[in-house]
């Protein structure tokens, strides 16, 4: 029998598959965004007047995915682009009314999903995903930092 560590690498393997997949799947209608799109548009609807860098940060994106990633979504009709009036070097970014409906309409969405998918649970499985994942949460997290 594999260790913890193997047996953890596989399901955060199929977890990120499935996820993926299972998310985006049907989502909305007519409409292709990638999780970081949707990410990116979740960030600038709770976020006003953030810059691109403070997005990358964010989103923990290299600068030049988070350039391509908001043209996309300014493309998109789904955000806008404006130069910082106090350094004209930066971009600061908004959500516009489309995009803050694409955000509510995707969670809404998602949030039927994620009912569906706790009810599917049994008390227990439930109590232990809400106490384990935040805690596989922290350790990535913190591992991350030490880097």
């Amino acid at each position: 029998m594999g260790s913890d560590a193997d047996h953890l690498h596989h399901l955060l393997l199929d977890l990120v598959r499935t996820a993926e997949f299972t998310l985006l799947d049907g989502l909305l209608p007519g409409r292709v965004l990638s999780m970081s799109q949707l990410f990116a548009i979740h960030e600038l609807d709770h976020r006003a007047g953030m810059s691109q860098r403070e997005l990358a940060e964010r989103l923990g994106l290299e600068k030049s995915s988070v350039s391509r990633l908001v043209a996309d979504l300014e493309a998109a009709g789904l955000l806008t682009r404006h130069r910082d009036p106090d350094n004209r070097r930066v971009y600061r970014l908004a959500i516009t009314a489309e995009g803050r409906r694409l955000h509510r309409d995707a969670a809404r969405v998602l949030h039927e999903r994620y009912e569906r998918w706790a009810s599917a649970m049994t008390p227990s499985e439930r109590e232990g995903l809400t106490v384990g994942l935040p805690a596989l949460l922290r350790a990535m997290r913190a591992d991350r930092l030490d880097d």
